[in-house]
């Protein structure tokens, strides 16, 4: 399986570039959800993207992407921290068929971008500009903006695989090569979608540039990561108070809580919630 992101260099051009290439932390992080093959792409797409841009970070942190809007998918959530581990989900309410386009989907919901530092404490949001009808071309535009460097990208995602490249133009580039930076993205947009989900790294890049010094960095892992935290889930039941917990349960047989972006439940019967406040029920 491959689940790697990995840094290039074309080396006598000075053009800098990443390939993404996901298949079991993926396969991870769909699993159990049902989605339809416009929201995996979607979703996949973006995972891509956030992957992307974590793994140049420079601080213990995360990129979390969120989308709410009025369209058919009414939440979307990406979540990268810093050493690559990610998450997400995607929610909808009303049928999606595999021909919606990315503004029929998300209607007039708008892509947030929020840059974490937990060393800092210190978070940066950003709206990424609904530019085009694909999530490369809103993130092209964004990325040149923020890093100040021309940037292209390439992104593909289906049920077993994510994969991506993005390509960005340094300061000094068309010193090297008045012609380099077009003959590469030319050469980029021959990728097929295939050749993105199925092909590693130095397969697909030998592929495409064969012709041109390339530097290939070591590549980082990216894993799935989504546990299932009792311990929290328990706190925010105790919060309510056992009165209140006692009430629930009465009311409803058995108190279950769903954990959307893990996709798990957690249920709480008479065992459990006695459990829960044994020993607490006096503390304020």
């Amino acid at each position: 399986m491959s689940n790697t992101v990995q840094r290039f260099l074309f080396k006598e051009l000075n053009i800098r570039g990443q390939h993404i290439h996901l298949q079991e932390s993926w396969q991870a992080m769909l699993k159990d959800r049902h989605y339809p093959l416009s929201i995996i792409k979607l979703l996949g797409e973006l995972t891509a993207v956030s992957v992307l841009m974590a793994s140049g970070m420079k601080h213990q942190g995360r990129i979390t992407l969120q989308v709410q809007g009025s369209g058919p998918v009414t939440l979307l959530v990406v979540e990268v921290t810093h050493d690559l581990k990610i998450r997400g989900m995607a929610k909808t309410d009303r049928t999606i068929t595999t021909e919606n386009t990315l503004d029929e989907l998300l209607g007039d919901g708008q892509i947030l971008v929020t840059l974490e530092n937990i060393q800092t404490n210190h978070h940066f949001q950003s709206y990424v500009p609904r530019q085009g009808n694909s999530i490369s071309e809103a993130f092209e535009e964004f990325l040149s903006q923020s890093e100040q460097l021309p940037s292209k990208l390439w992104l593909a995602a289906d049920e077993q695989a994510i994969g991506g490249v993005m390509i960005q133009k340094m300061p000094d580039t068309d010193g090297h090569d008045s012609d380099g930076w077009e003959r590469v993205m030319h050469i980029t947009t021959t990728v097929q979608d295939q050749e993105l989900t199925q092909l590693p790294t130095e397969e697909l890049l030998h592929r495409l540039f064969h012709e041109e010094l390339l530097e290939l960095f070591t590549p980082s892992e990216v894993q799935y990561e989504c546990p299932q935290d009792r311990e929290k889930v328990d706190n925010m039941l105790r919060s309510l108070g056992e009165e209140e917990v006692r009430k629930l349960l009465e009311e409803q047989g058995e108190i279950v809580i769903h954990n959307e972006i893990c996709n798990f439940h957690l249920r709480y019967g008479q065992k459990e919630v006695d459990s829960l406040f044994h020993g607490k029920a006096t503390i304020q």
